[in-house]
């Protein structure tokens, strides 16, 4: 019995007998005399909803794009790419967006919990990995990167110095100065209303990061909450299936005993017949004298 061919068998089963699957080759393992195998089959993790979905994509052309994806926009970061930056950023959401319109019948909460993991996949090249593989274990999030997430806007290029003015003539001297002056005030109102856009796109750009950010947070609690609830969910399991163990064997001990009680009980009742029977025939011969 190989590690990777319990996981591989784990992971791509029935979440439903995930459990019991994984008790049975650990029993498995250490009956074979391999315990450390047992030690390692038994830390498997119970793959979430979210988690089970993906791992059913592993290999698939979408998640090894979103992988490479990945690659191209940790390269685009750190060379400042702007440009290649926002293609690649595009590019990743329409693969997010097509991966979870492929999985029609999810719930929000699970439609959340997977477009963040498949966020991670493009942010963290080790949950890449484990999704490829099909070994993910539970919704993992890429708050981590957030440069992958918010975009990236490069510093503005200086605008090239103006043509030096060539000499003008006395006559058209005041209509140079103020076509001058309306073209600087026009440039002005344009800067001043240009600025005033971009202010008004990064206050709501930080306002949903916020919320992003927040969101991401409580989904994270919720996680965590749920993973240690599943835990002692499997502990009680557990021992409910022990319980029922000893159970099943009582009542086979007891079925056992009741048989036996049963074959005494109908001996008993042939001797008494035969002795009931001796005795009226002695009576019998009794009433003849």
């Amino acid at each position: 019995m190989e590690f990777d061919e319990v996981a591989d068998e784990l992971y791509a089963g029935d979440p439903a007998v995930f459990v019991s699957v994984r008790n049975q080759r650990a029993k498995e393992a250490k009956v074979a005399g391999d315990a450390a195998l047992a030690e390692r089959i038994r830390a498997l993790r119970k793959p979430t909803l979210a988690a089970t979905i993906l791992n059913r994509r592993a290999g698939s052309p979408e998640l090894e794009e979103l992988a490479r994806l990945g690659e191209d926009l940790r390269r685009a970061h750190s060379a400042l790419a702007g440009a290649d930056l926002r293609k690649l950023t595009r590019q990743r959401q329409d693969l997010v967006n097509r991966i979870l319109r492929g999985e029609r019948a999810m719930s929000e909460p699970v439609a959340r919990e997977v477009e963040a993991t498949l966020e991670a996949v493009v942010a963290d090249p080790e949950v890449a990995a484990l999704a490829l593989a099909g070994r993910l274990s539970s919704g993992a999030d890429s708050a981590g990167d957030q440069w992958l997430t918010s975009g990236f806007t490069p510093q503005p290029r200086r605008e090239p110095a103006p043509e030096r003015e060539k000499p003008a003539t006395v006559s058209h001297l005041d209509d140079r100065r103020k076509a001058k002056r309306k073209a600087a005030e026009k440039a002005e109102q344009e800067r001043t209303a240009k600025a005033r856009e971009e202010a008004e796109r990064e206050q709501k750009r930080v306002a949903e990061f916020n919320r992003l950010r927040r969101e991401a947070a409580d989904l994270a609690k919720a996680c965590k909450q749920a993973e240690i609830d599943l835990a002692r969910a499997e502990r009680r399991a557990e021992k409910v299936t022990e319980k029922a163990n000893d159970l099943r064997q009582r009542l086979a001990d007891a079925e056992l005993e009741e048989e036996a009680a049963n074959g005494d009980t109908a001996a008993a009742q042939t001797t008494l017949d035969d002795l009931r029977g001796e005795a009226a025939r002695i009576d019998e011969a009794l009433e003849q004298f």
